[in-house]
């Protein structure tokens, strides 16, 4: 009996060894290797914000041919700077994405070695529950060893009680890391993501100042010719295309119209609406499309979907949607591109247990929500309410659209019209308010932004003419 009672406590005392010295070793490696790239980002937002200010100085100067090319000049230079920036950015993540991979791994065989120690309890347990305090009496030695042996005892009922929750604790803090790895992947894909068109902004560029000088030969009298040349009439740019992602492009005097009625009825600006929509379809290029049983979140996103789809009368499997980047899900959809789950609280959905789009009370765990069931409340379709169209209204009509995308960028705070606010507000669209901020995004926000400057020179021009 003491043999037995005795390899029971060795088997508690193992349940509790976990590898804390190998972990503190890495995580001091992690620590030196992120606080080497933390100073080499540092370094480099510091000569982004120096390029900004010298295209700030360059654009209050008066236009001639030398600002124009030294303004290219200063934008490849910091488009150049932002590359490497998100690519040390991109490297933090896959070192942090690596140290959560191997954490969860540990932990997974932490875990396994739990279960196993607390099944050998278990055995062991049972075997003890056959003896009676008889038996354990007559097999002890003496009194004494008899006490020692109830006590030890004792002590594995309690190891139980503990192993239980040693093992509830792993199981959360292995689903925590999972989480913190998915949110870290999404990242890196969205880093890269925008890295490909900012690659592309800078030939683009580069290209565009070649061209100019070829024209001009470096001559002030052949460049304001060549701008005269180039100066679009009204009728020119309202009929020039604007695409649209997931829809067909449409005239840019009709993509106007949706936005200035956007802009009433949200106060954000038709440009940066016409901004974020520009930048989106330029993501759409390197994300493609795909369908909603392969490419959306299962639990989140394919239930509402599938009522959004039945209360519009269309073909799930006709619709466009965002195809899945390697690190989670897409499923996003129209030329907006609203995920399923964001959709619903603009387009007038609600769960009928909660009776709310958002969870917000938190009645139902968030997996019980999005099962639903749903129901589609005209009254509470917001998008509908500001557009004055017929319900329900459609993430994938180019007016709605247009309107949801407005809202979205108005509850980000577009709608106070400083270059701080719109830029912030388009960061929030794309990267949610969390991540912001993060100087890695910056790509999107100035795109967004220098397309509505873009834009804005043509509705003054419409306007004007």
């Amino acid at each position: 009996m003491r043999t037995r009672i005795g390899s029971v406590a060795i088997v508690v005392i193992a349940l509790f060894i976990t590898p804390f010295i190998l972990r503190a070793q890495t995580v001091a490696s992690v620590s030196t290797r992120r606080a080497k790239l933390q100073t080499q980002l540092s370094t480099l937002e510091s000569q982004i914000n120096g390029t900004q200010s010298t295209l700030n100085n360059l654009r209050s100067q008066h236009e001639s041919l030398q600002r124009d090319i030294n303004i290219f000049d200063a934008q490849i230079k910091k488009a150049r700077l932002q590359v490497r920036a998100t690519e040390i950015a991109i490297e933090q993540l896959s070192s942090n994405i690596n140290t959560h991979t191997k954490t969860i791994s540990t932990l997974n065989k932490q875990l396994a070695r739990e279960q196993e120690s607390l099944a050998q309890i278990l055995r062991q347990t049972q075997a003890i529950d056959d003896y009676s305090a008889v038996d354990v009496a007559l097999s002890s030695d003496d009194m004494s060893s008899f006490f020692q042996d109830l006590d030890a005892f004792t002590s594995i009922k309690k190891a139980l009680g503990s192993s239980f929750t040693e093992i509830t604790n792993t199981r959360t803090h292995t689903e925590n890391e999972k989480q913190v790895l998915q949110d870290q992947l999404s990242q890196q894909q969205q880093l890269k993501q925008i890295q490909i068109l900012e690659q592309r902004k800078i030939q683009s560029q580069e290209n565009r100042k070649e061209r100019i000088l070829r024209k001009t030969k470096g001559k002030e009298s052949a460049y304001r010719s060549l701008i005269l040349s180039q100066k679009k009439t009204a009728a020119q740019i309202r009929a020039e295309l604007f695409a649209l992602r997931g829809s067909a492009a449409i005239p840019f005097g009709q993509a106007l119209q949706y936005a200035e009625v956007a802009e009433k009825a949200t106060g954000v600006r038709a440009a940066v609406t016409l901004g974020v929509l520009k930048q989106e379809t330029d993501l759409g290029e390197n994300l493609g499309t795909g369908n909603w049983k392969k490419d959306m979140s299962p639990s989140r996103d394919q239930p509402v979907f599938a009522y959004i789809i039945k209360v519009l009368g269309l073909d799930p499997n006709m619709m466009p949607v965002s195809r899945k980047p390697s690190y989670g899900w897409g499923g996003a959809m129209g030329p907006g591109q609203f995920i399923p789950s964001t959709w619903v609280c603009y387009g007038g959905f609600i769960n009928t247990n909660t009776g709310d789009c958002s969870n917000g009370r938190r009645t139902l765990s968030w997996r019980a929500f999005w099962q639903g069931p749903w129901k589609y409340v005209a009254s509470k379709d917001r998008v509908r309410k500001l557009t004055r169209g017929n319900v329900p209204s459609n993430p994938w009509n180019d007016q709605d659209a247009f309107m949801a995308t407005a809202m979205l960028m108005a509850d980000n705070g577009a709608a106070k019209h400083t270059r701080y606010a719109e830029r912030l507000a388009a960061l929030r669209y794309f990267a949610g308010w969390r991540h912001a901020k993060n100087p890695a995004y910056a790509f999107y926000g100035d795109g967004v932004m220098g397309y509505a400057d873009e834009f804005q020179k043509m509705i003054d021009q419409l306007k004007s003419s």
